[in-house]
């Protein structure tokens, strides 16, 4: 059975897309931590543990990771864009790219912004507006 992340990567279930290639897709959490928090994830590999993932897709996941990473810090104003990998939550691979101001912005236990849809439209175009550009 195919897990969310794979579903919303095949367009079975809508997202707020920042960026893609034919391996890997990402898109904007749900529940933010901040405005611009994207997750990025393999899309042909379910595989729950970063770690577990085959060499080749581990380093792809990260370079891609990073070009993501760079749009974020153009297309959102932040200090930094953190990295969190958890991957308690959905047992599909996926890194956290968060924009922080300050380091207790990458606390996953604080309370979450509220971002309208609309608002979260804006914000993944401008990051796959600032992908496509690097």
């Amino acid at each position: 059975m195919a897990t969310i992340f794979t579903k919303i990567a095949k367009g079975e279930i809508p997202s707020f897309k920042c960026a893609e290639d034919k391996d890997f897709y990402a898109f904007l959490d749900i529940s933010p931590l901040a405005e611009g928090h994207t997750l990025v994830i393999p899309k042909n590999l379910e595989d729950d543990y970063v770690f577990n993932l085959p060499p080749d897709v581990y380093d792809g996941l990260w370079a891609f990771a990073r070009k993501v990473a760079l749009a974020i810090g153009k297309a959102v104003p932040c200090k930094r864009v953190g990295v969190a990998v958890l991957g308690m939550e959905v047992p599909h691979t996926h890194i956290h790219l968060v924009p922080l101001q300050s380091e207790a912005d990458l606390d996953f236990r604080r309370k979450r912004p509220q971002v309208s849809d609309e608002r979260k439209a804006e914000i993944a175009a401008a990051i796959l507006k600032a992908y496509e550009s690097l």
